[in-house]
């Protein structure tokens, strides 16, 4: 008849773990031996495997040791204090590395790191460029003065007047001269991500499966301008064509007539165009068409995406429309972007230009300080 496990402490299973050990019994027939005798549950065989290890190493101390069993020991005041001075040092430590150095098992050091400490893995955070500090001084006097021109003393519904009773808000006339663009590519197939896939599972459903799917070979380079009222020319380049200065004044000519024809009288009061500085945007040529039009150039930082409300507001939900999806040739899916734009509500390019200056100033906030030490 099997002995009940509450009738005996940890250290006599272990005594007798001990015993059976030098009687050359494996760990596993240990445990058996063990099972038959006092229990299914009396020890794991993982214990076993440690309580043998030990004996063979020559250890006779029955109680817990540093290791399995062992947390309050592992996680001393001592041990958590190296361990974050070793994390300072090195950011990138394994767990197996970290318990190494510290002469405990990983299982500790997890602890230590994750509940004593509150230190999380995590992947390092993508961005296009590395800016230089020459590259955060001209950001930061270009948001700078972008928000100035922002400003006006007119009333605009939503904003709240300051300590001196004067009304502060956007200064409409400027935002909405502002005509922004860029071009991207649209591909025949745009495969759905792995967070657009994810479903809800039941424990008793299997798990479902996701075939890797790559994007079409097949694609097509659009461009699109636009303002705060709705798109006013959108265009993709014929098979064969590249984005060049010459191709790209060509680009200015057309949208000159849509704001003709969307806009009258806009090109009188002035445009203000808004892109970024690719090489084809910052050529010669293009900036003598500009010159040639009477157009204002809106200063735009070196390697900042995050200012382009092309980048950060339209072409996200323009490809997230397009995932999942299979066009048979060009004109499909040309017909299926313009129409989603033409669908888009005035609300969405009013709140991604006015957006503009909410990033301008975050960007004053966040470099600021860095550069001003």
């Amino acid at each position: 008849m099997a002995a009940h496990l509450e009738t005996w402490s940890k250290e006599e299973i272990r005594a007798v773990i001990r015993f059976l050990n030098t009687k050359s019994l494996n760990p596993t027939e240990l445990h058996k031996e063990l099972q038959s005798t006092y229990g299914e549950h009396v020890i794991s065989r993982t214990q076993v495997y440690h309580w043998c290890n030990l004996f063979e190493a020559g250890h006779s101390d029955l109680t817990d040791r540093e290791g399995r069993g062992s947390s309050i020991t592992a996680t001393s005041e001592d041990n958590v204090k190296r361990d974050e001075e070793l994390i300072g040092q090195d950011r990138r430590l394994k767990l197996h590395e970290i318990a190494s150095s510290l002469e405990i098992s990983e299982t500790s050091a997890h602890r230590i790191v994750f509940d004593e400490l509150g230190y999380r893995k995590v992947s390092a955070r993508w961005v296009p460029k590395q800016l230089t500090d020459n590259h955060k001084e001209q950001k930061l006097d270009i948001c700078r003065e972008l928000l100035r021109r922002s400003k006006s003393s007119r009333r605009v519904h939503g904003h709240t007047a300051n300590a001196n009773g004067d009304f502060l808000g956007y200064d409409v006339t400027f935002l909405d001269s502002i005509v922004t663009g860029d071009e991207t590519w649209l591909h025949h197939c745009t495969p759905e991500t792995k967070q657009d896939s994810m479903t809800w599972k039941h424990p008793s459903l299997p798990v479902a499966k996701k075939f890797k799917v790559m994007r079409s070979a097949k694609k097509i380079m659009e461009t699109v301008f636009w303002y705060s009222r709705g798109v006013l020319l959108f265009e993709t380049l014929q098979p064969g064509e590249t984005i060049n200065a010459a191709r790209y004044c060509q680009t200015f000519d057309k949208l000159r007539g849509a704001i003709r024809r969307k806009r009258p009288g806009q090109l009188t009061n002035g445009v203000i165009l808004q892109h970024d500085n690719p090489t084809p945007h910052t050529a010669r040529v293009t900036q003598g068409c500009l010159e040639k039009y009477g157009w204002e150039i809106l200063p735009h930082p070196p390697h900042s995406p995050d200012l382009a409300p092309s980048d950060y507001h339209l072409f996200g939900p323009l490809k997230r429309e397009l995932t999942g999806k299979r066009f048979d040739d060009d004109e499909e899916l040309v017909d299926h972007v313009w129409k989603w734009l033409q669908n888009l509500d005035g609300s969405f390019f009013r709140d991604a230009i006015y957006s503009m200056v909410r990033r301008w100033q975050k960007c004053i906030d966040r470099l600021g300080c860095y550069v001003e030490k």
